[in-house]
């Protein structure tokens, strides 16, 4: 076969393997890229954010049918460094024979995944409220039939950004979940730690919500504005810090690396410690405002297994609020 010949069988193959790309407008021209096929239900889809200027790789599981939406956001590292939940846990194996759409977005290291105030040189531009809450949905919906009832979890750094969220966007979510987060953004001790996140990866939280004592800190405080998630299905997890089930050399996700477990029962478990401290601030808030939530504190650290087996558990939380 001829050189141009092959190349064009296989432009023809390249073509045949993806899906077709629904029609949807969206008023501030962000648009659904590409549709690949990941096997099974799984789909990798290339969003481009018109308020970020960019393309967002987003994982998507779908049922083949209409169903409701979980949006499930990665850790500090936005899943960049290979971290996704694809990745880390099963959440594409537990999630094969439920009837909703699972949908995560790659990309936002650091971001808390909110509306910057200002582009960051190191970090670039963030308009992730906007994108997840209106650019997103509408194209996922009419790509993939969704239904317009939504669920939001997230892990760690992404678990304020969840609550958040629901905060910003009301009705938009029916159920929201954090795991292992510190739902705080206010008081000194939360700014440190947002500060020491957002650094992480060389960012300044002054672009995210402006000067330490403006009101962009107050205003994206899951603690401070509890009430206004009242009617949102609530599920909230952390651990105690102290060693629990998947603190052993025999788990598999350590696979006897004594290493790995010397960190994870160390700084893991310093990390979760804190994380109890203040996931504690949100639910005796919620308790005094009288709004309802599924608690899970539990010993264990600050790890993946523990998210793994946390999504797990809210599921019948999400299930409930999406009518499923």
């Amino acid at each position: 076969m001829h050189r141009l010949s092959r190349c064009l069988v296989a432009l023809v193959a390249t073509f045949a393997a993806l899906v077709p790309i629904a029609s949807a407008a969206d008023p501030g021209g962000s648009s659904i890229q590409s549709v690949r096929p990941l096997g099974g239900r799984q789909y990798e889809v290339d969003v481009y954010s018109a308020a970020m200027n960019r393309t967002v790789p987003v994982w998507v599981s779908h049922p083949d049918f209409a169903a409701p939406a979980l949006y499930l956001l990665n850790a500090v590292d936005g899943g960049e460094d290979g971290g996704p939940w694809s990745a880390r846990t099963d959440v594409a194996q537990f999630f094969a024979d439920k009837p909703v759409n699972v949908i995560t977005p790659i990309g936002g290291r650091a971001s808390f995944y909110t509306d910057w105030i200002a582009d960051d040189p190191t970090l670039g531009r963030n308009r992730w409220s906007t994108f997840l809450t209106q650019e997103l949905p509408p194209l996922l919906e009419n790509q993939f039939q969704m239904t317009g009832r939504n669920a939001v979890a997230g892990v760690s750094m992404s678990a304020t950004s969840a609550l958040d969220l629901a905060i910003d966007a009301p009705g938009l979510y029916q159920a929201a979940a954090s795991y292992s987060g510190c739902p705080r953004t206010s008081d000194p001790f939360a700014r440190f730690l947002v500060n020491s996140e957002v650094g992480l990866f060389g960012g300044n939280s002054g672009n995210m919500w402006g000067g330490l004592d403006g009101p962009g800190w107050t205003s994206h405080d899951p603690v401070l504005n509890a009430e206004r998630l009242r009617g949102v299905a609530l599920y909230i997890s952390a651990g105690s810090g102290i060693p629990g089930i998947h603190d052993t050399l025999t788990d598999a996700s350590l696979g006897g690396n004594a290493g790995g477990l010397f960190d994870r029962v160390t700084v893991g478990g310093a990390m979760e410690s804190v994380v109890r401290n203040c996931t504690q601030s949100l639910t005796d808030r919620l308790g005094a405002l009288g709004i309802p939530a599924t608690v899970a504190f539990r010993n264990g650290t600050h790890a993946w297994p523990y998210w793994q087996d946390d999504l797990h558990d809210s599921w019948q939380v999400f299930a409930g609020a999406l009518g499923v």
